[in-house]
């Protein structure tokens, strides 16, 4: 589908599926997902956007909690092959798993210089009340925006109830508000009302070199995620997962976890063979600060990694992404801790 204007600005819909494409099962009653057709039929304002628009879907349909590294390869391998082709993206995707898939995404498009919009909704496309419309022809037009010849954001994101998102800094945080998503250590990129406000400080600068593709992740990663009383079988058991080369340590507050000598020294084990333990807090808003208290200041003694301020969705999407890269030790703790792709904040 597209209008008559052949040099129009162009946009690819690439349909994963979601909530934004399911009707209810007749029978069952269930939700079941439909196809992009049913979609576009829905929202027929989409033709008076005055660009062109074409579709890539999946097929069948993906429920985004089946979601899977090897879909996020091939997610940025179709905007690789379509890049030259369109001015921007928007992946619909349903919610659940959306803000793991635009963390991924962020990394494997290296020089990114278009838009690559994610977007969904709570109730899908055919409810009286859906907030799909207004997702999608909003996600649509920021991905056609362009100042100058350029693209007003060159960066994945997620675009959710008239809100902009960065999508490397992004969390689903509630599952029944339309307002589903929020970026706590990150502001904004843009704000829907009677026009898009755009803060441009905060979008990222287009580059100047031309976009490179990575199409490798690796998933030898496991998450422990301490709590009080805790119990040294649990973390043993996780920390000796069969192959695992990282884990995500979910700590308290700004990076704390018990000094209790049995907890210290699994850790300093699983360190000393190898095992590489990034430090991320249980909480949304904030970073972890490695030293600041005494029940975090083991943790750095004995190697263990600063996650800052990276979101849970944003560390294991690196971490697939670095040690698919085969750095040595050094260097993947440079770049774990350093921004690539403004995931996370250098002070």
């Amino acid at each position: 589908m597209h209008s008559n204007r052949r040099k129009a600005t162009r946009i690819l819909i690439i349909y994963t599926g979601g909530t934004v494409g399911m009707v209810v099962d007749s029978q069952s009653g269930a939700l079941k997902p439909i196809g992009f057709r049913e979609i576009r039929d829905n929202i027929p304002e989409i033709v008076r956007l005055g660009f062109e628009v074409d579709v890539h879907a999946f097929n069948p349909p993906l429920d985004s909690s089946n979601m899977q590294p090897a879909i996020w390869v091939d997610l940025a391998g179709i905007i690789g092959k379509k890049y030259d082709g369109y001015d921007g993206f928007v992946i619909l995707h349903g919610s659940d798993t959306m803000a793991f898939t635009a963390s991924a995404l962020s990394f494997l498009l290296e020089n990114l210089g278009k838009p690559v919009i994610l977007t969904g909704s709570q109730l899908p496309i055919g409810e009286i009340r859906t907030d799909a419309r207004e997702n999608i022809i909003t996600a649509l037009e920021i991905a056609a925006a362009r100042k100058g010849g350029k693209a007003l954001v060159p960066e994945v994101c997620i675009y959710f109830d008239y809100q902009l998102f960065r999508g490397n800094r992004s969390k689903k945080y509630n599952a029944e508000k339309f307002e589903a998503f929020y970026s706590m250590n990150y502001p904004p990129l843009a704000e829907a009302g009677i026009n898009i406000k755009y803060q441009r400080e905060a979008i990222v600068k287009a580059p100047e070199a031309p976009l490179k593709l990575h199409s490798k992740l690796d998933n030898q990663v496991a998450v422990l995620k301490i709590f009080p009383g805790i119990n040294a079988a649990t973390v043993d058991a996780i920390l000796a997962t069969p192959g695992c080369k990282a884990v995500i340590l979910e700590t308290f507050g700004s990076g704390n976890a018990s000094t209790e000598a049995w907890f210290i020294a699994a850790l300093q084990k699983a360190i000393a063979r190898g095992l590489i333990i990034v430090n991320i807090t249980q909480c949304d808003g904030g970073a972890v600060e490695l030293g600041r208290y005494e029940t975090s200041a083991q943790l750095l003694k004995i190697g263990v990694w600063s996650g800052h301020d990276l979101t849970f969705e944003a560390a294991l999407a690196k971490l697939m992404f670095l040690l698919a890269q085969k750095h040595s030790r050094k260097r993947l703790r440079e770049l774990m801790e350093t921004s690539l792709r403004g995931e996370l904040t250098n002070d």
